[in-house]
């Protein structure tokens, strides 16, 4: 596959922002600072151009997507009253409801991991007051031993134990064949997400990011990095069998 060699690091428009509290991408044209030598929207303008023209198509199920997740976007917040400030209203999960109401899904697959059962029952019980139809499938379904990935009792949690595999591809199956309309990701680990993505025959939104050390907050590495979290940008992260 060919690679576009300009790199595009809209990263860097941190310092845009501070400074001015524009970056050009979110600025009228009257106070538009200039757009950066690696600003995807000169590098890769035609990209961007292309993917307006599929919002604009009026019969295009990623056109009516996009439109509806403005719309959300638009609904999470309100003004204060007597002020041109606006906070945010609603939580992820109730973004995540207003968006399969006004898609007009009903079927919503929970792809769960088995360490967020209790989160999954309550996550559940919303939708269903909510006039929803879940349907939640555990990541260690089947209960198949992590030695038949070719894997050896030190690759384990706890060598010498039973440990099953988690299944993310059963789990985008299963909900496949149920013919959900959306899935939600609870708490899967890395990889495993991409997996039962990739086979996910509806959407995927996910609304817990698994984080063992943080409470399944990962930002808060992104927060603490100047003190707890400093290790991250002075010490490589080793993966045995793997690259630095």
């Amino acid at each position: 596959m060919a690679h576009d060699e300009t790199h595009p690091s809209c990263a860097n428009c941190s310092a845009v922002w501070g400074k001015s509290g524009a970056t050009n991408c979110w600025s009228t044209a009257e106070n538009r600072p200039p757009r950066p030598a690696n600003c995807p929207t000169k590098a890769h303008g035609d990209i961007i151009e292309a993917s307006f023209t599929e919002y604009r198509a009026e019969e295009s199920g990623d056109a009516r997507l996009a439109r509806m997740a403005a719309k959300v976007e638009g609904l999470c917040y309100q003004k204060m009253p007597g002020s041109e400030a606006v906070v945010a209203r609603w939580t992820r999960v109730e973004d995540t409801v207003a968006l399969a109401k006004l898609m007009g899904w009903r079927s919503i697959g929970i792809a769960t991991c088995i360490g967020l059962l209790e989160e999954t029952r309550q996550l559940a019980a919303i939708l269903e007051a909510q006039g929803l139809e879940p349907a939640s499938v555990c990541c260690k379904s089947g209960s198949i031993d992590k030695l038949e990935l070719g894997l050896v009792e030190n690759d384990k949690v706890r060598p010498g134990t039973f440990e099953p595999a988690c299944n993310p591809i059963a789990q985008a199956e299963i909900l496949n064949r149920i013919g959900t309309d959306m899935n939600i990701i609870v708490g899967l680990c890395v990889g495993h997400d991409m997996l039962f993505t990739k086979h996910s025959n509806a959407p995927v939104t996910t609304l817990i990011c698994k984080d063992r050390v943080t409470g399944h907050n990962p930002a808060a590495v992104l927060y603490g990095q100047n003190f707890y979290f400093k290790r991250l940008q002075k010490q490589p992260v080793v993966a045995p069998g793997g690259e630095e």
